[in-house]
């Protein structure tokens, strides 16, 4: 039964592209606050535009502006008018600090904050798939209120009382355009592999000053809102057992590539579907494996692996459907 882990994956030959998939990116660049805060934000704003160009993404920036005292508007109106111009995967990056009463937790603009609740009712018109990144300090509420299907949201904070400045939302920016943060070597960076190298890094920070961490970062991709942190990994998959049996995230954001190496880009719409929900059926049948018979287990972890090749071998062939791959199965 080993033999079955060794199945290739085929290098693409050069053609004609499929349409890529189309990211679109809004950045809000909050109160700083004190100078050097500010500073921050705007290097960390320009990083995101950088990584756009290099991911061929739509980019707007609010919070530049000399007169800041309408940026609650703006960002409502700019989350208005991308639920009319629809993409495949929205991006909302949150640069700032936060805040949290014990009832209600808030990004902080120049002018009127807004709340994880408020947000949320903004949000509700798209129908695009989201990434939704609050690297503020006292975000994880916006896990509770943000978190839903074909929805994916990162925290810097797990907890609203972790108050101080976080430093998550430079490193992980940083993360998708270092070939470091390729865990799996697979020629790109999932969104996954960008969060842990970034939790990583922020850890490194606090351990090189000789300081207690006062931030800890959380995922949510699963929609229940409850978020997993990044010591609950073992390489890319989550290890830790839940509460009650809760589904651990990090499977879908996995399959979230904002920069897609080359074999990602030639894969049609249809092949990457049908890819990601064989890859999420495999990471469903790892997790049962304890509870299967060994002969059940290979037979079932085959029969998604030789889907997973031909799928490849589609794509190589300049085929690039999903149902082809599905057929030669049933015969």
């Amino acid at each position: 039964m080993a033999s079955l882990l060794m199945i290739t994956v085929p290098s693409v030959a050069r053609g004609d592209r499929p349409a890529p998939t189309k990211h679109s990116i809004l950045v809000v660049i909050g109160a700083a606050g004190e100078a050097e805060y500010g500073e921050l934000f705007q290097d960390w704003a320009d990083q995101w535009r950088r990584i756009a160009k290099l991911a061929q993404a739509d980019i707007s920036v609010l919070g530049e502006s000399a007169d800041g005292s309408n940026d609650r508007e703006l960002v409502a109106a700019a989350l208005r008018q991308q639920a009319d111009a629809p993409c495949d995967i929205f991006w909302l990056v949150l640069l700032g600090h936060g805040t949290f009463d014990g009832h209600a937790a808030k990004f902080n603009l120049r002018g009127a904050d807004f709340t994880a609740e408020e947000l949320g009712g903004w949000l509700d018109p798209i129908s695009s798939r989201m990434v939704l990144i609050n690297c503020a300090s006292s975000s994880a509420p916006f896990i509770n209120a943000l978190s839903g299907e074909d929805r994916i949201v990162i925290t810097a904070a797990k907890s609203g009382y972790e108050l101080n400045f976080a430093r998550f939302g430079q490193y992980l920016v940083d993360a998708f355009a270092d070939s470091s943060a390729d865990l799996d070597k697979d020629d790109q960076v999932s969104l996954l592999e960008a969060y842990l190298t970034a939790c990583g890094r922020v850890a490194e920070f606090y351990d090189g000053e000789a300081r207690l961490a006062t931030e800890h970062a959380l995922i949510d991709d699963n929609g229940d809102g409850l978020g997993t942190p990044a010591n609950w990994f073992r390489g890319l998959r989550a290890t830790q057992q839940a509460k009650e049996g809760a589904e651990l995230d990090g499977a879908r954001a996995h399959q979230v590539h904002l920069i897609a190496s080359d074999r990602e880009s030639r894969m049609s719409a249809a092949a990457r579907q049908r890819r990601d929900a064989l890859e999420l059926e495999l990471a469903a049948l790892r997790d049962r494996k304890a509870d299967l018979e060994e002969q059940t287990y290979f037979r079932e972890l085959e029969s998604i692996l030789v889907q997973l090749a031909r799928i490849y071998q589609d794509v190589q062939d300049g085929e690039s459907t999903a149902g082809s791959g599905t057929e030669k199965v049933a015969q």
